[in-house]
């Protein structure tokens, strides 16, 4: 594998077959159109999201208080549980979807916190935002905006979280330079995420819609 952090032109992975290299404009593209469906209910899991969800180690609780069309069963973690939200807090959910993680978060860091979702599709936006106002939750908010770079001032959160979501990104160093520059000092990341113990197969690698699964 070859990689070049934080180049703009060509995101040198060789992920898709010997001497095939990849645009970032091409990848962007790709996971965008894939998360655009989801948003969209054009597709959906083909599995028990419950069950997954407890997989993952959302209690019962947890599950019990998802609002009805929040949870997809995209997550790989349970960033909420490691992050441990407090009263009061400001909390910052990257690549928030319809709102599940902030939505349980914002459970934690009660009336006077504030729990603030990102996320780069606008239906996704648009449908947490309805889920938000019917549920009547006061303290959330989110925000359309790429986690490269995040609609957040400097030294804002007490808390940044993130379901699964950083691997999707073409330039990871300027997502961690955002957490940094968004974060209060002191402030804590909480991340599920996931990584290569092996090689893929030449048949995931020529396929482009692996950066959107």
């Amino acid at each position: 594998m070859i990689l070049k952090i934080g180049c703009n032109k060509i995101i040198k992975k060789r992920l898709f077959g010997r001497g095939f290299f990849m645009e970032k404009k091409d990848i962007k593209k790709s996971v965008y159109d894939f998360y655009d469906k989801i948003a969209k209910e054009k597709e959906k899991v083909s599995v028990d999201v419950d069950k997954l969800n407890k997989s993952l180690g959302y209690t019962n609780e947890d599950i019990n208080n998802i609002p009805k069309g929040a949870q997809m069963g995209l997550g790989c973690g349970n960033p909420k549980e490691r992050g441990k939200p407090r009263p009061g807090e400001i909390v910052a959910d990257l690549g928030s979807g319809r709102g599940m993680d902030v939505f349980l978060a914002s459970k934690a860091v009660g009336d006077t916190g504030l729990v603030i979702g990102i996320d780069s599709n606008y239906k996704m936006i648009e449908k947490a935002r309805e889920i938000a106002s019917k549920n009547g939750f006061k303290n959330t908010e989110f925000r359309l905006g790429e986690i490269e770079h995040l609609p957040i001032g400097d030294n804002t959160l007490d808390l940044l979280i993130s379901n699964c979501v950083i691997n999707l990104s073409t330039d990871k160093q300027q997502v961690y330079k955002e957490i940094y520059r968004v974060l209060k000092q002191g402030g804590r990341i909480s991340i599920s995420d996931i990584m290569l113990k092996r090689e893929l197969s030449e048949q995931i690698k020529k396929d482009p819609n692996i950066y959107g699964t």
